[in-house]
C-alpha cells in the first residue's frame, strides 16, 4: 500500500472523533493529507481523537450530519477531493434502544453526505462505510457476497442496509458518468487500542482489567469476522486512491472482512486476549435469556476484494489481539499514545505480524 498519493490531497471524514475515523485520520496525517473532519463531539469518554490530540493535527468541524445547510457550507468551503463517509451511530444495542437517532443518523445522513457531494464539484472518490450486517442473514456457514440480498435484522443493521440503497439510487441518479466515483465498503467486526465504545468485547475487556474483575462474555458463541481496526481503514484508503485514479475500474461495492481461519467466535475472542494479557486474566460466560436480538453466525466472502485489487488481510486474529492489548496497557500505564499508534501503524504497513 503506497499512500504517498495522498500527500497534500484534501480528504473530508465523517466521524472523525471516533474509533474508526481517528485511525483513519492518523494514516492519513503521517503520509501528509490535508484532513478536513466532520463529526459530532467524540462519542465516548475517554476518547482516542482526545487522546492523541487529533484536533491540533487536522481541521476538525464539529457537527451533525443531519444539518445539511452545514454540511454543504462545510463542504463549499474546504472543497474535499476525497470524502470517507463513516459517520453513523454504529451500536447493535443503541439502535434498540434509540431507533429513531439510529435511522435518522445512519439514513437521512448518508442522504445529506451524498447531496453535499452533489453540490460539489471538487470531489472526485467517494466511499461510504456500512457494515457486514447489511445483509440477509441467514446463519449459514459460507460467506455472504456482494450481490445477496440487503436486509438488516435490527434497527442499526437494517439503516445500514438502507444508506446501502440510498448510495445505489445516487450513484444511478446522479453519478452514473463516475464523476465521482462511489463504492461502499461493508466492513467486518474491528478491534483494536482506543475504543471505549460500551457494548463492545474489547472494549469490555479492557475495563475488566482496569477494573480487577472477570471479563463478562453475553454471546460467547456468536462467530463474528473480527480484524484490526486498521485492516479496512488502509483497505478504503487503498480504494479510494483507485477509484480516484481509474474511476470505471474500481468503484462498486465491496466486503472487508479476515480470512476464514480468523472468522472466531467471541469467546474464543475473549480468551485470545486473556492469554494475550497475561496476569491471571479470564473469562466468563453470562449468556443472557431473553436478550436483543443479534446474528449467531457472520462471515463475508472477500473474494472481489482480493481479485480486484490483490488485497489481503496483513493479522491474524491473535496479531489483531496482540496489538489491541499494547495499545491498551500503554494507555493504562499513562503512556505515550501517539508513538504507540504510530508504530502499529508502521508496523502494519510493512506488514509485519505480532
Amino acid at each position: 500500500m503506497d499512500f504517498d498519493f495522498y500527500q497534500k490531497k484534501t480528504v473530508l471524514i465523517t466521524g472523525h472523533t471516533g474509533f474508526k475515523g481517528t485511525w483513519m485520520a492518523k494514516v492519513l496525517r503521517m503520509h501528509g493529507a490535508n484532513v478536513i473532519g466532520y463529526a459530532m463531539e467524540p462519542p465516548t469518554e475517554p476518547a482516542i481523537f482526545s487522546l492523541l490530540s487529533m484536533e491540533r493535527q487536522m481541521t476538525s468541524v464539529i457537527g451533525d450530519i443531519r444539518d445539511l445547510d452545514h454540511l454543504n457550507q462545510v463542504f463549499g468551503q474546504y472543497r474535499p477531493e476525497i470524502v470517507i463517509h463513516m459517520a453513523a451511530q454504529p451500536i447493535v444495542r443503541e439502535s434498540y434502544r434509540n431507533p429513531v437517532a439510529t435511522y435518522g443518523t445512519n439514513v437521512m445522513g448518508t442522504v445529506h453526505v451524498l447531496e453535499a457531494v452533489r453540490q460539489c464539484d471538487a470531489v472526485k472518490s467517494v466511499i461510504n462505510v456500512t457494515t457486514d450486517k447489511v445483509y440477509l442473514n441467514r446463519e449459514w456457514e459460507w460467506g455472504y457476497r456482494e450481490n445477496d440480498a440487503l436486509d438488516g435484522y435490527d434497527p442499526y443493521s437494517n439503516s445500514k442496509s438502507c444508506s446501502e440503497l440510498v448510495t445505489s439510487s445516487y450513484q444511478k441518479s446522479f453519478f452514473s458518468n463516475g464523476k465521482p466515483a462511489i463504492s461502499t465498503c461493508r466492513a467486518g467486526n474491528v478491534i483494536g487500542g482506543g475504543d471505549f465504545a460500551r457494548d463492545r468485547i474489547i472494549p469490555d475487556c479492557v475495563r475488566a482489567m482496569q477494573e480487577g474483575r472477570k471479563i463478562i462474555v453475553r454471546n460467547p458463541y456468536s462467530t463474528r469476522p473480527y480484524q484490526h481496526v486498521l485492516e479496512p481503514v488502509c483497505a478504503y484508503l487503498e480504494l479510494a486512491k483507485r477509484q480516484y485514479l481509474e474511476p470505471e475500474k474500481y468503484a462498486g461495492s465491496y466486503n472487508i472482512g479476515p480470512d476464514d481461519c480468523d472468522c472466531v467466535t467471541t469467546g474464543a475472542l475473549a480468551g485470545l486476549f486473556c492469554d494475550a494479557w497475561g496476569q491471571g486474566a479470564l473469562w466468563e460466560d453470562v449468556s443472557e435469556k431473553n436478550a436483543p436480538h443479534e446474528a449467531g453466525f457472520l462471515k463475508l466472502d472477500c473474494s472481489k476484494i482480493k481479485k480486484t485489487m490483490s488485497w489481503h488481510p496483513k493479522w491474524h486474529i491473535s496479531d489483531a489481539v496482540h496489538y489491541s492489548v499494547a495499545w491498551s496497557k500503554v494507555f493504562l500505564d499513562g503512556g505515550d499514545l501517539s508513538a504507540e499508534t504510530e508504530r502499529e501503524i508502521l508496523q502494519y504497513l510493512s506488514q509485519e505480524g505480532a
